[in-house]
């Protein structure tokens, strides 16, 4: 009777579900633009043939902006992929993205950060300052501040011009042998041990290119991130146990060397606090995150659980902070390389405010001097062309999500229409590559790179950028403020922005009149039947194929940016 009965319930539930399964497709988000939906697979077939259409691995941002020239560019669209992943909001308006990253009596700390970024927990930390919601993130926000202020940033100018020399030293060498090298593989290990610096007052000595010379930590941190990196699905961790287990494993090594690492970095500054008490000197508090994060805690409360605590942080900056600089790096050099007139205009800056001698003894003295701080604040140019490749080449965007019922809406642009959405439920994506390429704010012009329309407005910091009306803009050619946010915007912005343009400044100030860069295989330069290069219509030497990105847990030059480098003929002749 009992088998009777669940055989006649058998098409009432297969009813229901088809009824449900029609209702999540095709009804719960109706009201929000997309391509059109799969009753079985949602968007994710589609997603897939959009794949297709183009370079197979190239970011997802590109693809998402070849979906939205589709549907027409719409200040959002929507992309369902469940049950793999969660249903997500794509958001292409500044205006928009504005309302998801500020505060309001809804949300007053900025809307919640997706459970997505649950993925990175092995490289972030489970309890990482990236994650955290509410009055826990703002309890580590308001600890870490003291880190990344300016005037304290700017001290560290010595130790930025230390940690860069090695990478001249390489570039050296690859100028002597003439040989190929991708870029990345100096960049990243130059930022690791910049931000090790930062956030441990620790040296990694990351910058050895033999790498059986480089610490266990360094070796151990690099084969995780490349469980991350070498990831190019859109699936969710569950999917690969075996990848899973090996970044627990990993992880797990990482964790033990950071504890002890913590453990004796505290006995060092006990042991530095209690020498300068017995001598009378005034005592200085450290403002490295391992230093601000420890400077109260007694020896009795440094406990396992504190300790874990606190290298959940550390790992969250030394990702944050070596990875986007990096990319950074990369995208301005490849750039200049590829625009004479901009390279010219660096060059020219950085001639009249450090002077003829490009030579790294001198530009490393004068940046170390006293006057180091204004010297940096007046590379007006530099600060334009780190600005403009930070707006086409963002490294990520940022993801956030509010429950079901909680009611959080956003109102539309007038020009898409206006009206509100409830994105509840959703994962929200600002997506600063779509949003920083709006023909609505950067015209014509949206996809070429032009340092000079940030002239009068350089600052890559929120808190100085004027905060006019957002439909006019600020004093950039009317740029609105919230049209650029590599950084995001809002209270969760990245804490580390500063520390970022800083590094760029110094790094380029040492770098651009030393070296020429030439680009190999991908977005090599184009040459003429008399071996010339070619100037295009937008003053930028003609390519022979488009350099893009690829999805390395945050957005990389798909090649590692392959490089060859010689000497600028503006350069001292130390080398010649």
């Amino acid at each position: 009777m009992i088998s009777g009965l669940l055989l006649a319930a058998l098409p009432l539930l297969a009813v229901y579900l088809y009824t449900r399964l029609r209702y999540l497709r095709f009804r719960q988000y109706a009201n929000i633009p997309q391509i059109k939906s799969s009753l079985v697979w949602g968007h994710m077939r589609v997603l897939n043939d959009f794949i297709l259409r183009g370079k197979v691995d190239r970011h997802i941002d590109q693809v998402l902006s070849e979906m939205s020239d589709e549907l027409g560019n719409p200040p959002i669209l929507l992309l369902d992929l469940r049950p793999a992943s969660y249903p997500m909001a794509v958001v292409t308006s500044h205006e928009v993205a504005e309302q998801v990253s500020r505060t309001s009596k809804l949300m007053p700390w900025s809307t919640p950060k997706s459970p997505t970024m649950l993925a990175f927990q092995y490289l972030l930390g489970k309890q990482s300052i990236m994650t955290q919601q509410g009055e826990e993130w703002k309890h580590l926000r308001r600890m870490f501040n003291p880190g990344f202020a300016p005037k304290h940033l700017h001290s560290l100018l010595p130790c930025i011009v230390e940690k860069t020399r090695p990478f001249l030293r390489h570039l050296d060498a690859y100028a002597r042998s003439g040989d190929e090298f991708c870029l990345d593989t100096l960049t990243i290990p130059l930022t690791f041990d910049i931000i090790g610096a930062v956030v441990m007052d620790a040296d990694f000595d990351a910058q050895h290119l033999d790498k059986a010379r480089q610490g266990e930590f360094i070796r151990l941190y690099r084969a995780l991130a490349d469980t991350y990196s070498n990831d190019k699905t859109q699936f969710p961790s569950w999917f690969f146990p075996g990848r899973e287990w090996r970044r627990y494993r990993l992880g797990t090594r990482i964790e033990t060397l950071l504890k002890a690492l913590v453990r004796e970095k505290y006995d060092e500054m006990r042991q530095h606090m209690q020498q300068q008490k017995n001598s009378g000197e005034k005592q200085k508090k450290s403002r490295s995150v391992l230093g601000l994060s420890l400077q109260d805690v007694d020896p009795a409360d440094l406990t396992d659980a504190l300790v874990s605590d606190v290298c959940d942080q550390i790992k969250s900056f030394l990702f944050a902070g070596h990875d986007t600089t990096s990319i950074l790096l990369a995208w301005i050099l490849y750039e200049l390389s590829r625009t004479p007139h901009a390279l010219a205009a660096v060059r020219a800056e950085l001639d009249a405010v450090f002077g003829p001698d490009s030579s790294p003894a001198s530009v490393g003295e004068k940046l170390t001097s006293p006057e180091g701080e204004d010297l940096i604040q007046r590379l007006s140019y530099c600060s334009a062309t780190i600005k403009e490749a930070l707006r086409l080449h963002p490294p990520a965007g940022t993801a956030r999500m509010t429950p079901p019922g909680t009611g959080f809406a956003v109102k539309l642009p007038e020009e898409s229409g206006g009206g509100e959405l409830c994105l509840d439920g959703l994962v929200i994506y600002n997506c600063a590559t779509l949003i920083q390429r709006d023909d609505k704010v950067y015209g014509e012009t949206k996809e070429d790179f032009v340092p000079e329309r940030w002239l009068g407005n350089t600052d890559t910091s929120e808190d100085g950028q004027s905060q006019g009306d957002e439909k006019e803009g600020g004093k950039a050619g009317k740029i609105p403020n919230s049209a650029w946010r590599p950084f995001e915007r809002g209270p969760r912005n990245c804490i580390g922005q500063e520390l970022a343009n800083i590094e760029a400044r110094v790094i380029l100030a040492m770098v651009a009149r030393r070296y020429d860069f030439v680009k190999v295989g991908l977005g090599a330069l184009e040459l003429n039947e008399h071996g010339e290069k070619v100037l295009n219509e937008k003053g930028q030497w003609k390519v022979k194929e488009e350099l893009y990105n690829t999805r390395q847990v945050t957005a990389k030059p798909v090649d590692g940016t392959r490089m060859k480098v010689r000497l600028a003929s503006s350069a001292s002749a130390e080398l010649r």
